[in-house]
C-alpha cells in the first residue's frame, strides 16, 4: 500500500494575494492607481532577485 504524504509548501503567498487584491480593486474602479503601482507587489521582489543574480554574476567575473 502506498503512503502518499504530500506536505508541500505550495501556495500563492502574501505578495500574490496583495497583487490579486490590487488588480481586483483596479478593475472595479475602487482605486485609480497606475498599473505599475498595482503590479508593484510582484515586480519589486522580482527585481530584487534579478539584482541579486546580477551581483552574483559580477562577483563571479571578478573572481576569475
Amino acid at each position: 500500500m502506498s503512503n502518499n504524504n504530500n506536505s508541500g509548501n505550495g501556495g500563492i503567498g502574501f505578495f500574490g494575494l496583495l497583487t490579486i487584491l490590487f488588480i481586483g480593486l483596479k478593475l472595479t474602479g475602487h482605486i485609480t492607481w497606475s498599473w505599475w503601482t498595482v503590479l508593484a507587489p510582484t515586480l519589486i521582489p522580482l527585481s530584487l532577485v534579478l539584482v541579486f543574480i546580477f551581483i552574483l554574476f559580477i562577483l563571479y567575473l571578478f573572481e576569475s
